[in-house]
């Protein structure tokens, strides 16, 4: 069999993959913040029926996510990459002609559908194109330009609704099938790397293989309770800063905003130091440092309050940033080390459920409990993150050693990378 075994992609391979990923990241970055909007606009259904449409479609979508592994192993993460972001294009494409309600919930769910298998896609065309230290340098990579990238697309979001009437709605939806189609062209022209998937033979094990390897089922269960602490930042933060702490609606917006900056500028940095490390032992420290962050949340009621509170908000927004820059990294090194070439969009398919389904249940969750009291969230949000943190290191004990720690190699990319 004949495979690629660099660890090292070209210069241009990295600057396609990095160009798509931005590009991609400022779709959803238009996306995400207009949804509702959005579609009102578009259709002129009720807020009510959208919002149970999009559930629909989001649900629909998850069940889809084990095909969307197959598919990665049949053709390789590259060429379902470039199906998934050709879909998102013409789903966004089709929204200004969903006439009716069926129509609605066809789009929705082929762009819900989109937004899901971007991920475990996108993450095994690094693995294919990709080894040890590099796989984990370009996974940084792909983080920080997200977050750079959503970033941008939000500030563009802003302006398309100053626009009068839907007009700005429609210019969104031409913009963002235009940003997902120059996504694929770039993606497209990323060289295939023969021999790391596209081999049925070798995926006779399929989701069994997967369901019976317990130290790659240790790790999805931690990023899973893990997660919750990523999801709080935009679901329940700004209701509990400005409820139950007092600041104005415009710095509930700031945090976030300071969050998105410090990633998109620091996470290859820290990315590159934690490769020197253990990866479980690094993921799991940012978990620690996370529920640090979620106690000093919860203490901040009883302490501060007026512009002393918006001090300290600002100080622990950037500890909670902290703990998210330590963790992502290494686990999302963990996720892609830990799954074996032949099936690794089966695996990478089941590590992404760990996100979806995190994403699904956790408004009802975090609703909860934030309806239950000031510090009730913030104490269950510290037990699941160090729950977490205990799993990866007990994980550590039954992973492969080249999973948790690639030492040599990323000594030799960081020196590298400073010369």
């Amino acid at each position: 069999m004949v495979r690629s075994t660099s660890a090292e992609p070209d210069v241009r391979t990295r600057r396609r993959l990095i160009a798509a990923s931005l590009v991609g990241s400022i779709g959803d970055g238009i996306y995400v913040p207009l949804t509702m909007l959005f579609v009102h606009s578009l259709t002129g259904l009720s807020l009510t029926s959208i919002g149970a449409g999009l559930t629909v479609a989001g649900l629909c979508a998850l069940a889809f996510m084990p095909v969307a592994g197959v598919l990665i192993d049949r053709f390789s993460g590259r060429r379902v990459l470039i199906g998934v972001l050709a879909l998102r294009a013409a789903g966004f494409a089709a929204y200004p002609l969903a006439d009716s309600y069926p129509a609605f919930l066809a789009i929705a769910l082929v762009v819900a559908v989109g937004m899901w298998a971007s991920s475990p896609s996108q993450h095994a065309l690094i693995g294919e194109i990709a080894q040890g230290a590099e796989r984990d340098r370009l996974l940084a990579w792909d983080r920080s330009l997200r977050n750079a990238g959503m970033g941008f697309g939000s500030l563009a979001a802003a302006g398309m609704l100053a626009w009068n009437g839907s007009a700005g709605f429609v210019g969104a939806a031409v913009v963002l099938a235009t940003v997902f189609a120059i996504a694929a062209v770039l993606v497209s022209r990323i060289p295939a790397v023969h021999g790391g998937a596209g081999q049925p033979e070798g995926t006779r094990g399929g989701y069994r293989q997967v369901l019976a390897d317990r130290p790659y089922l240790l790790i999805t269960t931690a990023n899973f309770l893990i997660a919750f602490g990523y999801t709080a930042q935009a679901i329940a933060l700004p209701i509990f800063l400005t409820r139950d702490i007092g600041i104005p609606n415009a710095l509930a917006g700031v945090v976030f905003a300071l969050n998105t900056a410090l990633v998109a500028a620091l996470g290859v940095p820290v990315a590159r130091l934690t490769l020197r490390g253990r990866r479980t032992r690094t993921a799991a420290l940012g978990a620690f440092v996370f529920a640090l962050s979620f106690a000093a949340f919860a203490a901040l009621p009883h302490l501060f309050s007026g512009a002393d509170a918006v001090v300290a908000v600002l100080a622990v927004a950037v500890l909670y940033t902290a703990g998210e820059l330590v963790h992502s990294a290494p686990s999302q090194g963990l996720s892609v080390q830990a799954a074996p070439d032949h099936l690794r969009g089966r695996y990478l398919a089941t590590y992404q459920l760990s996100w979806s389904v995190c994403r699904t249940i956790a408004p009802v969750l975090l609703g909860f409990l934030l309806d239950a009291g000031r510090w009730h969230l913030w104490t269950v949000l510290a037990l699941m993150v160090l729950t977490g943190a205990a799993i990866l290191l007990h994980a550590e004990r039954v992973l492969p050693a080249h999973v948790v720690s690639n030492t040599r190699e990323a000594t030799t990319t960081a020196q590298e990378v400073m010369t």
